[in-house]
């Protein structure tokens, strides 16, 4: 009998179960309002900042000070102070909503001790960073959005650089793959990809999430790859394989690069876009209309905010365009495609296997599983 991709890319999908897919296109469909609603707590939160006048206060109180010190007390002090704010719509959509979907089981207290730890590095980062921006904008005059990708570019290195090393492991423990045959296989994908065998960790992943899931992250020496406790727990032998052969092909064709590149040309366009902007989304809030003063940071943030929600159809068109290059390579290196479409189904649990054409492409980082199942199933029909 001839073997039929499109049967089986439905019989993957449809093993899901009624209930089980119902559920996740209700997970996902949510996911997607949850980006609305989220602008709009962003429009309220900036609202409240401004018109609170904490940040005038921290500015008539820095008077005279050092410039940089100044610029970072204003910065880091509006991070810490919309991440309270915003602390019960942070509850309610990264704790609350998953532990009712079953895609946690993070006590609220670690949630809001990791929450904590990561607002305070965001104000240290936030902070350094817009002293910079604040820095161009006084030293470049007009052409300082341009001069902002640059920046952009150094502090996105930067940071993959140094996340695996000093970042990531305030979250997670990171350990060599148990011994055994996972980590030989493992092991062996590696050395054919020319990869060093201490490139690859499992990490208590479950702490945050049930998620079925895996990453790349860092660059240069500090680059690896890391897979979830919940993926090796739930995994079979062949399913671990396919998925490190997944991420083996994000690393080796440099995807990370591909991120640098977006990020900064997105950024860059935004602060152009915001230097058009500021002064009557300013007047709009009440806030002052003056760009170059870090006290309406409130107002640049969120339009630069604004602007990069609304280029996700474009940075999701890229990263599903890397997702999928990562699957052809997993597929061609390994070869194992009916454990590559098991694995991608376990993924279908929190991401709507079938969404629309133009779901697809509004809001999808990936391509639909059924779309990567059934290319798998493609390559297993022609290999």
């Amino acid at each position: 009998m001839v073997f039929n991709a499109n049967e089986a890319t439905q019989a993957y999908i449809d093993g899901l179960g009624e209930q089980a897919l119902a559920q996740a296109a209700a997970y996902t469909s949510g996911s997607h309002w949850l980006m609305l609603w989220g602008l709009i707590v962003a429009m309220l939160v900036t609202l409240l900042v401004v018109r609170s006048g904490l940040l005038s206060h921290i500015a008539s109180g820095l008077e005279g000070r050092n410039f940089f010190i100044r610029g970072f007390c204003i910065s880091a002090a509006f991070v810490v102070l919309s991440g309270i704010i915003e602390l019960p719509w942070s509850i309610y959509s990264g704790w609350w909503r998953e532990m009712s979907y079953g895609r946690t089981s993070q006590p609220l207290a670690d949630f809001l001790g990791q929450s904590g730890l990561g607002l305070a590095l965001n104000a240290v980062f936030m902070g350094l960073f817009f002293t910079a921006v604040y820095a161009l904008i006084r030293w470049m005059g007009k052409l300082w959005w341009l001069w902002s990708g640059a920046l952009t570019a150094s502090a996105v290195a930067l940071l993959l650089l140094l996340g695996p090393i000093f970042i990531e492991p305030l979250f997670n423990e990171y350990e060599s793959v148990p011994e055994g045959e996972v980590k030989e296989a493992v092991e062996a994908l590696a050395i054919q990809a020319n990869i060093p065998t201490d490139r690859i960790f499992m990490y208590d992943g479950s702490r945050q999430s049930n998620n079925f899931t895996a990453n790349v992250s860092g660059i240069g020496s500090s680059a690896r790859i890391a897979i979830s406790d919940v993926a090796l727990k739930d995994a079979t032998l062949d399913e671990v394989k396919a998925v490190t052969g997944h991420e083996i092909g994000h690393y080796v064709l440099g995807h990370v690069w591909d991120v640098v590149a977006i990020l900064t040309v997105l950024v860059m366009v935004s602060f152009l876009l915001a230097d058009r902007l500021f002064n009557p989304i300013a007047r709009l809030f009440g806030a002052k209309e003056d760009i170059a003063d870090p006290v309406g940071l409130p107002i640049l943030v969120l339009i630069v905010g604004l602007l990069m929600t609304l280029s996700q159809p474009v940075t999701n068109t890229m990263s599903r365009s890397s997702e999928t290059e990562a699957d052809q390579y997993s597929l061609a290196s390994v070869n194992l495609p009916d454990a590559l479409a098991i694995a991608l189904v376990k993924t279908a649990e929190y991401r709507n296997p079938r969404p629309t054409a133009v779901q697809e492409w509004l809001f999808y980082t990936h391509p639909s599983v059924e779309r990567r199942v059934h290319m798998a199933m493609e390559w297993k029909a022609d290999h």
